[in-house]
């Protein structure tokens, strides 16, 4: 259409996740369009009848398709992207159709940071830990979940799940089994959450629904939360046959609520109140059903899941160092990013050791302390755009240690982009380098490797002495993310406080009686289907996080800051419920620019002349935003 990557960017950008409509005049005019140019007009119009087209064709990391004869007898095979696997041409409601028996293997990245968990477990503490032997119904392990401490722990650390830990209180694995359940779009969509809960706390009585009904809502308090109660129901309670109850099955589709259940609906509640069943539970009950159009789990499912969290908030509350390690080591995965799982950990006791040519490895490790206990090394795997080739290498030649940079070239062969990203990562400081002296020592190495004929006499005039700047602890803290993602040193709120004088500590937030201001880093932004289009923000200061609610209205007046903010001042009503306190939001600033003055000190910023910039390119205002401090975002 020829329009420009800075114009695609503005467009792009007014926009959150997926959407059934092309942006509006006024969001154009808002992004300084004219929406009454001829391309423009051209593209929204294209725009809009592309909209429901697929966007991508995707498979399972695993699965296999059983036929009685040769597969591809009946439909063609091709190669798929990765290399040994094939795909075929059919898609999923094909193979239904024709009733071939389909087995999807699907991934969890929590299995692998659990088997990664057990091994260091095994190499420092002589542990044999499997899945089936860890212990059970630890006290201690629930007394953590019923704080809401669930960082980095299975499917209960996203902000909807731990503001409901509190509430829930779960004290064994079938709690988790129900935890893992009900804050799903089925439950929350059919209305079972707050009788489920009032219900667990005796505030409320457990409905007579018959002895057929009551049998089969027996463990969940008379609240349907799983697929296999929706589908008994509607044989016991509608009258419904196994057949027509398989049909319903089959009905629900998983996303975007593109299924037929709504068919049925009339069918279901009719033959409920049949039998006498009440008009308002025969229609939460569809409700409950229609719900898992969205999403819901099988007990089954959840049975297993539940195991996984509990074996993960073991791993948490009791070996906080290996757990940690494993997850760092199995990235990316789970709600949070490596800065907020280092930080968690270091909250817990645990020390975390920065990168070190001379210590690490590409993977996290463990390293015993003199006090019995394990600290945590960050690998090469933190810094960006790093090689594990140029790790295995670095390790391979290390010997008893680098002295310098000149050292580590001429050992391990790693090249001059390689050098300067260690640098930049401020790896050089156990050999007694600063960042800044490390980065001038890996530009006067140009070579891609040492010449044999020079030997050790080094390969090149002698570098003439120099005094270079000390940099600031905000300039520090500044390439430590922009490199590793995180810092060690300090928080970025830490050197920031003492000019919010109006901002409250996220720890002092209970403290508030009706309003507060909070500013913190975006960490996460949360935009669920079930919530009406609210819009959830979690931010981070030195002193812990915060939950911020957006309501729609709010959102539409502070709409660019809330999509890229970075760094975010945020006015409001404080709303308690529990033990859980979120903050309304009523204004919303974008501060995002004291992150860039934090990295100048007290002159103007560097001359930079490795890969890094501060300019900002026509990218997607998200991506732009993601350049210094990264937030994870849902929708």
């Amino acid at each position: 259409m020829g329009l420009s990557q800075d114009i695609l960017a503005r467009v792009t950008g007014q926009l959150w996740g997926s959407s059934s409509d092309a942006p509006t005049a006024d969001r154009l005019r808002a992004a300084g369009l004219n929406p009454e140019d001829r391309r423009t007009l051209l593209t929204l119009r294209l725009i809009g009848e592309i909209i429901g087209f697929p966007r991508h064709l995707s498979q399972h990391v695993g699965g296999f398709v059983i036929t009685e004869g040769r597969l591809d007898d009946l439909c063609p095979i091709e190669n798929a992207a990765m290399e040994g696997r094939t795909v075929i041409e059919w898609d999923k409601d094909d193979i239904d159709a024709l009733g071939l028996l389909k087995v999807d293997v699907l991934a969890l990245g929590m299995l692998t940071a659990i088997r990664k968990a057990f091994g260091l477990l095994a190499d420092h503490r002589g542990l044999d830990l499997r899945l089936d032997n860890v212990p059970r119904e630890d006290d201690r392990v629930y007394d953590m979940l019923c704080r809401a401490d669930a960082i980095g722990v299975f499917q209960v650390e996203s902000r909807a799940q731990m503001n409901f830990l509190p509430r829930m209180r779960p004290r064994n694995l079938y709690d988790l089994v129900c935890q893992v359940a009900i804050v799903r779009p089925g439950p929350i969509q059919g209305g079972m959450v707050h009788p489920f809960l009032n219900r667990r706390r005796g505030l409320e009585a457990v409905q007579d629904l018959g002895p057929a009904v009551n049998e089969v809502l027996a463990r969940t308090y008379g609240v349907p939360l799983f697929q296999e109660q929706a589908m008994q129901i509607a044989v016991v309670a509608a009258g419904f046959s196994p057949a027509e109850a398989d049909q319903l099955r089959r009905s629900l589709a998983t996303f975007k609520r593109m299924g037929t259940i709504g068919g049925f609906r009339d069918r279901f509640v009719s033959g409920m109140l049949e039998r006498g069943h009440d008009p308002d539970f025969a229609a939460r009950c569809f409700a409950q059903i229609e719900g898992f159009g969205s999403y819901g789990f099988p007990e089954s499912h959840s049975a297993s899941f539940a195991r996984l969290v509990y074996i993960s908030a073991w791993l948490k509350c009791h070996h906080q160092a290996a757990f940690t390690c494993a997850l760092l080591n199995s990235q990316p995965m789970g709600f949070y990013a490596p800065a907020q799982l280092v930080r968690d950990a270091r909250d817990c006791g645990v020390e975390v050791r920065p990168v070190s040519v001379n210590h690490s490895t590409w993977d996290c490790t463990l390293e015993p302390r003199s006090d019995g206990a394990l600290a945590l090394r960050l690998g090469f795997c933190q810094i960006k755009r790093m090689r594990e080739e140029d790790a295995d290498w670095i390790v391979a030649a290390r010997g008893n240690g680098y002295a310098d940079v000149e050292s580590l070239w001429r050992r391990a062969g790693v090249g001059p982009d390689g050098l300067a990203r260690l640098a930049e990562g401020d790896a050089f400081a156990g050999a007694g380098l600063t960042r800044r002296q490390a980065l001038w020592d890996a530009q006067a190495l140009k070579a891609p490797a040492p010449l044999p004929l020079f030997g050790a006499e080094g390969e090149g005039g002698d570098e003439p002495a120099v005094t270079l700047p000390h940099m600031t602890l905000g300039q520090e803290v500044i390439e430590d993310y922009l490199s590793l993602r995180l810092s060690l040193r300090a928080h970025p709120l830490a050197l920031l406080r003492p000019d919010l004088p109006e901002s409250l500590p996220h720890a002092r937030l209970t403290e508030a009686k009706t309003r507060a201001s909070i500013t913190g880093l975006v960490i996460t932004r949360q935009r669920p289907g079930t919530a009406s289009g609210v819009i959830f923000l979690t931010l981070e200061d030195e002193t812990g996080a915060a939950n911020v609610v957006v309501w729609n209205q709010v959102y539409a007046n502070f709409r660019k800051a809330v999509l890229t903010g970075r760094l975010l001042r945020v006015t409001g009503r404080v709303q308690r419920e529990g033990e859980v306190v979120h903050l309304i939001a009523e204004r919303i600033e974008d501060l995002s620019d004291r992150l860039i003055a934090l990295g100048r000190g007290d002159a103007q910023p560097p001359r930079r002349t490795t890969a890094h910039s501060y300019r900002q390119s026509a990218r997607h205002p998200r991506e732009q935003a993601k350049q210094l401090f990264p937030s994870r975002d849902f929708h």
